[in-house]
């Protein structure tokens, strides 16, 4: 598979009406599940996401890819380089086929450990995620480091935030990641590590996991219910988020210089000058792009344009990913059943982490069944003109996860010829589980 950023034409996927009847006489007489990923989307958001990286490299987020022909497709982009890798099995496996792996979280999995000690190649290209002495242990647990050679390693860097006045109401703003919050501490570690055979420092990452995976935009609201009670309430919950999000944004600069400058100080006093600093995600690439203490900018959710990258002001993706249902049952005039359950997302439950029904319009769930078991009642309008055997049009909330559904996907090209919008199928690549792989 080949991907050229270079500018197309009219994007389909702005005709609504056309594009996903287009889509579905592309895969006609597929078996389900059927997930399809659209070149010419996928193509527009990578290029886009280099355009707001602004010549920072971007490093592929694996979680939000989840398929490694996809993923060795973009890494042959100008503008990416590396992988983001979420669990350490995945890591060494990616090491065959990327030269640069950066862990995104610490692991204690002495198997995988074991298979990383074992594995020359991997040991060269993997970088191992720390953020206390424990991750160190772990590794020494397995072999001593007389028994080994140098484990390269970064540290995480928390960039949670925690207002100073509205604390008690809001409370922490952002994820539990790294008990790393302070420049003392970070080089506290780093000295740590610099002295203890065996490791190797190369690096540190600071995510703003409040600004990059969190929209600002308003969620949708059906149009009789703007002026109502519960658009209000959204109206307001938005406004305090971005008000949030503008101050945390201060603080992120402010603390990750504070803590990068002390850990380089310390890598460069032991002679081995830090290889890169890892910040952002999809939501925050064009703010992390002019934060000096960064070298390189991670981002995965971005390439395929999930449902909840529908609420960000800044960026729009296209949908490049998603899923198709057929209509199997009819028992309603305005009901019809779709076979197909599940797809929420991870994170907090709630309404934002259920699927979106893109195609047809004018349908909505049932709240007393949602996205069912093995089967999904949509009703409404749009579910009136419905036959059994019609694909109904789906989009995951999160990106990646999409991927653990199915085996394979259906890589399509939508263009618009002639005033006509076509879609063709190039190839069928297979899925992390596609290829026996399940990393968690």
């Amino acid at each position: 598979m080949d991907l050229d950023l270079s500018p197309h034409g009219p994007a389909p996927w702005m005709d609504p009406a056309h594009y996903w009847p287009a889509l579905s006489a592309a895969v006609t007489g597929r078996g389900y599940p059927l997930v399809t990923v659209d070149l010419t989307a996928l193509e527009g958001n990578a290029a886009d996401l280099v355009r707001r990286a602004g010549g920072m490299t971007i490093r592929v987020a694996s979680k939000s890819v989840r398929c490694r022909p996809v993923a060795e497709a973009v890494l042959a982009l100008h503008g990416y380089a590396g992988l983001l890798a979420y669990s350490l099995p995945e890591a060494v496996w990616a090491a065959g086929w990327c030269e640069d792996v950066l862990m995104g979280y610490p692991t204690t999995d002495q198997t995988a450990i074991a298979e990383l000690l074992d594995d020359d190649l991997a040991l060269a290209r993997v970088t191992l995620m720390i953020d206390s002495t424990d991750h160190l242990d772990a590794v020494d647990a397995v072999r001593p480091a007389r028994e080994r050679p140098e484990v390269r390693v970064a540290i995480d860097l928390d960039l949670a935030y925690e207002p100073p006045r509205a604390g008690r109401v809001t409370g922490r703003v952002g994820v539990y990641r790294s008990p790393v919050a302070a420049a003392e501490q970070a080089q506290e570690l780093a000295r740590t590590v610099v002295d203890r055979p065996g490791f190797r420092l190369v690096g540190a990452m600071g995510y703003e996991a409040q600004i990059a995976g969190v929209g600002d935009a308003l969620p949708p609201t059906p149009p009789g219910l703007r002026h109502g009670p519960r658009a209000l309430v959204e109206h307001a919950r938005t406004l305090v988020l971005r008000r949030l999000q503008a101050d945390s944004w201060v603080d992120v600069v402010h603390r990750r210089a504070a803590m990068v400058a002390a850990v380089s100080e310390v890598a460069e006093a032991a002679g081995t000058p830090l290889e890169m600093v890892n910040g952002g995600g999809t939501g925050s690439v064009h703010l992390t792009r002019d934060d000096p203490s960064v070298t390189e900018i991670a981002a995965g959710s971005g390439l395929f344009g999930p449902g909840l990258f529908d609420r960000y002001r800044a960026f729009a993706p296209a949908p490049a990913a998603a899923f198709a249902l057929p209509v199997v049952r009819r028992p309603a005039a305005d009901i019809a059943t779709v076979a197909g359950g599940g797809w929420i997302a991870s994170g907090p439950p709630g309404p934002d982490r259920v699927p979106t029904v893109t195609w047809p319009r004018e349908v909505e769930l049932i709240s007393h069944e949602g996205v069912g078991e093995v089967q999904t009642p949509l009703r409404g309008e749009g579910a009136r003109d419905l036959a059994v055997g019609d694909l109904t049009w789906w989009r995951h909330a999160k990106a990646g996860e999409l991927a653990e559904h199915t085996n394979a996907l259906v890589l399509v090209r939508s263009r618009v010829q002639d005033g006509e919008v076509v879609a063709e199928v190039e190839e069928t690549v297979p899925t992390y589980r596609g290829e026996g792989k399940a990393f968690g």
